[in-house]
């Protein structure tokens, strides 16, 4: 594994330039955002040794790495889940990258199915906490010194100090957030209501198939993260009517001005 991150981010380092102290995984429908940045490189995925490719619609594939404001970006529109057939260790693989180019914090987005009934369609929710219903852990196995500590802490998984800046930032922007925990499931079925309801049961807000094994990996390297779903339909047996991918796309279509905005507040603040 590190010599595959090393090789990936070698290729990376002789493209970019400046490097990065920055990163944000843009989750499905929400690349544009990377659309944003100045004087900026684009790499498909591709091109990178060793980078998993996405094949889910809304995940378009590429890295961008750029400026916005005072900050050096690298936005990674789309990601591999482990649905794919991938393993956790591969899906985490460009947040190593990440971490070896020196990435010092990491925003991850998705698109999520609200739990919380409180919920509307189109919110967007910082992540306070998660549950990992995965059935498994990208740091299982033998554990390399170069990338993080055996047993790392998960006290703050999603920084408090990122948290408070999210915050601000959407106050000053105008943009409504809320909060809550995000459940992590293998997918690629949508859950039934009875999951979803025993997801509430433990405390769950939002649920999705991603995020999770990103947000242990860079913790397990030291990156400070924050984590922002979108809330793109409600889960089911919440409201009535069957889930469908297609609304999801057309819901952060829909927030897209939002979401951006936050983004690019937070970003301001750091």
């Amino acid at each position: 594994m590190y010599s595959r991150v090393e090789a990936a981010a070698a290729h990376i380092r002789s493209r970019c330039g400046a490097l990065p102290d920055t990163a944000i995984v843009l989750g499905s429908g929400l690349g544009d955002f990377a659309d944003r940045l100045r004087d900026a490189i684009a790499t498909p995925y591709a091109e990178v040794p060793h980078w998993p490719a996405p094949t889910v619609v809304g995940h378009s594939g590429r890295l961008v790495i750029g400026n916005m404001g005072a900050r050096r970006v690298a936005a990674m529109a789309g990601r591999a889940h482990y649905y794919e057939g991938h393993d956790l260790g591969t899906v985490v693989f460009p947040i190593r990258v990440m971490g070896r180019l020196g990435v010092k914090q990491l925003i991850l987005t998705n698109a999520a199915g609200g739990i919380n009934t409180s919920f509307t369609q189109g919110a967007l929710m910082i992540i306070d906490d998660h549950i990992n219903l995965l059935g498994s852990n990208p740091l299982v196995g033998s554990n390399d010194d170069r990338l993080g500590l055996r047993f790392p802490d998960m006290t703050e998984a999603y920084s408090a100090r990122l948290r408070r800046i999210a915050d601000a930032a959407a106050t000053a922007a105008g943009v409504p957030v809320t909060h809550g925990v995000y459940v992590a499931t293998p997918g690629p079925s949508y859950e039934t209501p009875a999951e979803i309801r025993f997801f509430r049961t433990i405390g769950a807000d939002a649920v999705g198939m991603s995020t999770v094994p990103e947000a242990i990996a860079a913790r397990h390297m030291g990156i400070e993260v924050l984590g922002i779903s979108c809330i793109t339909n409600m889960a089911a047996g919440v409201m009535p009517g069957p889930l469908d991918h297609h609304e999801v796309l057309e819901t952060t279509t829909r927030v897209r001005g939002s979401f951006i905005a936050l983004l690019e507040g937070i970003l301001a603040r750091l």
